[in-house]
């Protein structure tokens, strides 16, 4: 059976909160007792300090840590490194450029190899947004565009951001009216949405504000339902 999913509304904020319940609550998807953890930093060009940021986040006693370079690329066998992992987690930045990257190097078809055969990926804004087949990007600078070449590991489009940054909720509503994006969420910059395999199983925040919502076009109006956020614990 396919892995979990966890796609979170920020990326870089979330990683640097060290001991936000998101980063226990992904590992212990694994069901392993020290899981193997893979960070790419792709979207932000693999930028040294969110790679140290990462290694200050997984802290070697809670998991094994590592994380792969694309654009000084040292690993040759990419496929069997990749699929050595159990949890993957994808930084923030430019989707458009990593989904690109990606593409070029093969890392798109391991990723999806490796999520069929049970491993768990997670990451937030860019690292959230690739897993579905769309949403709202400032890939390309601003104001957001429609970014609908995503992976499609997940049926929809996803919006983050959707409590941090208003301006993006208009172009993701213009969108789905328009028929450029599918139906799918608005999530908070501290909540996550779990999938097991392409089932959807429940939201969860670190904050007892964070908020989800189910977004669609209905009869040329835009129709939105809150979903119930689990509170992580501390």
């Amino acid at each position: 059976m396919a892995g979990h999913i966890v796609a979170t509304g920020a990326g870089r904020a979330l990683m640097e909160r060290r001991t936000d319940p998101h980063h226990e609550f992904v590992l212990r998807l694994t069901g392993k007792e020290r899981p193997r953890v893979l960070f790419l930093p792709t979207a932000t060009g693999d930028d040294p300090a969110y790679i140290v940021s990462f290694y200050e986040t997984y802290i070697a006693d809670r998991c094994e840590p590592f994380h792969l370079r694309l654009f000084n690329r040292t690993v040759s066998d990419l496929r069997a490194f990749v699929r050595s992992m159990d949890l993957i987690t994808v930084g923030g930045g430019n989707t458009a450029n990593m989904l690109d990257v990606w593409r070029r190097q093969g890392l798109d078809t391991i990723l999806r190899e490796a999520w069929e055969d049970g491993a768990v990926l997670t990451g937030g804004s860019a690292g959230a947004l690739c897993w579905f087949h769309g949403g709202t990007t400032d890939s390309f600078g601003l104001p957001y565009q429609v970014l609908a070449d995503g992976l499609g590991l997940l049926e929809g489009s996803l919006c983050p951001h959707y409590d941090g940054q208003d301006s993006r909720r208009p172009v993701y509503r213009d969108a789905l009216l328009s028929g450029a994006l599918p139906a799918g969420y608005g999530v908070d910059d501290l909540v996550g949405l779990h999938f097991h395999g392409t089932d959807f199983v429940e939201a969860v925040s670190s904050s007892a504000t964070g908020g989800a919502l189910r977004i669609e076009a209905v009869g040329g109006v835009i129709a939105e339902t809150r979903i119930p956020v689990r509170l992580l614990p501390s």
